[in-house]
């Protein structure tokens, strides 16, 4: 298989043809072993054989996330979707290659196919979805962490300093290895909750740490706190956000408040990622569009009749393994909208790599709060992302309950503001309410909080993600 040196600068023409034999081998040799897709292909009619191309994808049905998520009759279901090869099927279905292995080096398959390391989806009112990595997977997510540090510029010099909560999540252990994995100097703090914020402060100061990655907002909490006690963050140049969405205008408000605490041109950029693809991607510059790995994955975008689009247009971003053990999915449905997908050059970095559109929907996160009927309107509380922007504003959390806590009382919608200390409250009240009724129509309760008490009502250093939209209202 040709190297990432040679891959990142493959013509789209020769990308396409890699995707094509890759998952043409992937479907052949693979997904026999898979029970869940075993049964979709014979119930659909459809030969392994049959799909040898990107384009026959489309002969399949999409997964979708009811198909994973375990429920209380079938807790087991997510196991359905990890690879178990047995006698009787590798015989059948194998190459020559995997046969001879069966019989000379059971050790191998054994490292190739049992899985050894568990991720779970961080969805807030979901059952939690298991997500197995095999030995043969840690080496493709060591590979993968590597590649965001290629993409991401950082030299073996640097120093890192992982701000992730230490959890079975994807977020921190794609920075572990991609740490290990370049042989990078790296503190591995478990973020807020594990080392603390101000044993992190002091150790950035202290390592002359280069490079800061964490979820966004406690990153922006951390770097705020470490302005305010006048710390000196001069080494600081690299802020790489993970786990959850990018709020507009956060890389401006960090990036001010990384120049207060002495940093020079700082860069804050940004990673997209979500359980089910095993591994993170990474921007090479500022809205740069996320640098994919067209020999582990192939993405479609789709529009709502779940039709592939054209380039640059917008639509749900769908996923398909192409070099995985373990849990491994075919045309699975992210939930997630992106503006766009391209192939084009990257006018940045050079590199010819497909890459997602950085302004996505993570309406992944926010499934069950994405689309809600609020006092009989249906309200896409993804908007308060972009409106609590606002320059003045310091934090903020959405809250949705019953008035007087009666369940058959009428809805209640509630912004809680902890505004910037020069910010005018009445004024910055006012705009809030405006632009909230403009754009979802319902008139809110905007309530003035102290910085502490309502970092505390966010969780920012007890929560694995910060509570930003709490649903409040009792189920009769």
């Amino acid at each position: 298989m040709a190297g990432w040196c040679t891959i990142q600068y493959l013509s789209p023409g020769k990308i396409i043809k890699l995707q094509d034999r890759l998952l043409r081998n992937f479907i052949r040799n693979q997904i026999p072993y898979n029970p869940f897709y075993y049964k979709l292909f014979k119930k659909n009619k459809i030969n392994f054989s049959g799909i040898k191309t990107t384009e026959d994808l489309k002969k399949l049905p999409f997964t979708a996330k009811e198909d994973i998520a375990p429920t209380e009759k079938q807790p087991e279901k997510s196991l359905d979707f990890v690879l178990q090869p047995n006698k009787q099927l590798i015989s059948r279905y194998a190459s020559l290659n995997k046969k001879i292995k069966i019989i000379f080096n059971k050790n191998q398959l054994y490292h190739e196919y049992k899985p050894c390391h568990i991720h779970f989806t961080t969805g807030r009112t979901a059952n939690a979805t298991p997500v197995f990595y095999t030995a043969y997977d840690m080496q493709r997510l060591e590979e993968s962490g590597r590649r965001m540090i290629n993409v991401l510029d950082v030299s073996a010099n640097d120093i890192v300093i992982n701000a992730f909560p230490y959890a079975p999540h994807l977020a921190f252990w794609q920075t572990f290895y991609a740490a290990k994995g370049t042989n990078l100097l790296c503190l591995h703090t478990g973020g807020g909750k594990i080392l603390g914020t101000d044993k992190i402060i002091k150790s950035i100061e202290g390592m002359k740490a280069n490079c800061l990655a964490g979820m966004p907002g406690y990153l922006y909490h951390l770097i705020r706190t470490a302005k305010e006690r006048k710390s000196n963050f001069r080494n600081l140049n690299l802020v790489v956000f993970g786990g959850e969405r990018v709020a507009p205008g956060l890389r401006d408000k960090v990036k001010s408040d990384l120049a207060s605490a002495g940093s020079e041109n700082p860069r804050v950029l940004s990673t997209y990622a979500f359980t089910e693809g095993k591994a993170a991607w990474v921007e090479c510059n500022e809205e740069s569009g996320y640098h994919l790995y067209p020999d582990f994955e192939f993405i479609e975008v789709v529009d709502k009749n779940g039709e592939r689009v054209n380039e640059g247009e917008k639509g749900e971003i769908v996923y398909t393994s192409l070099d995985w053990r373990g849990s491994v999915f075919l045309r699975y449905k992210t939930g997630d909208i992106t503006k766009g997908l391209y192939y084009e050059k990257c006018h940045h970095c050079g590199r010819t790599l497909p890459r997602i559109d950085a302004a996505i929907e993570r309406s992944s996160e926010y499934r069950e709060f994405a689309l809600t009927k609020i006092k009989g309107s249906f309200v896409n509380l993804n908007a308060f992302f972009s409106i609590m922007a606002h320059k003045g504003i310091e934090e903020w959390q959405v809250e949705i309950r019953k008035k007087n806590n009666d369940p058959y009382e009428i809805d209640e919608l509630v912004v809680y503001v902890a505004p910037k200390k020069k910010a005018n409250f009445e004024k910055l009240k006012n705009e809030l309410k405006n632009k909230i009724i403009a754009e979802t129509e319902v008139t809110p309760a905007i309530v003035k909080a102290e910085l502490k008490a309502l970092l505390q009502k966010l969780g920012m250093e007890t929560e694995l993600k910060e509570k930003r939209i709490v649903d409040n209202r009792k189920k009769i």
